[in-house]
């Protein structure tokens, strides 16, 4: 993803959840980003561009010890 779209993304999840939250940008990746709450990874931030409509989906994966 762009850095504009990264920025853009960051700053509406702030605002809807937690000034904890953030997004980073993946290396050798341009279609995601990464989601963190302070230092912990929460899971990835797609962008799919299909059908001419633009959307971001995000993707966390709950593992069944961390429950």
């Amino acid at each position: 993803m762009k850095p504009e779209e990264i920025a853009k993304l960051d700053a509406y999840l702030k605002r809807i959840f937690n000034d904890k939250i953030a997004i980073k940008a993946r290396h050798k990746k341009d279609d995601s980003a990464e989601v963190y709450l302070g230092d912990e990874f929460l899971g990835i931030m797609f962008r799919d561009d299909e059908d001419g409509e633009l959307s971001y989906n995000f993707s966390m994966a709950i593992l069944d010890v961390d429950l």
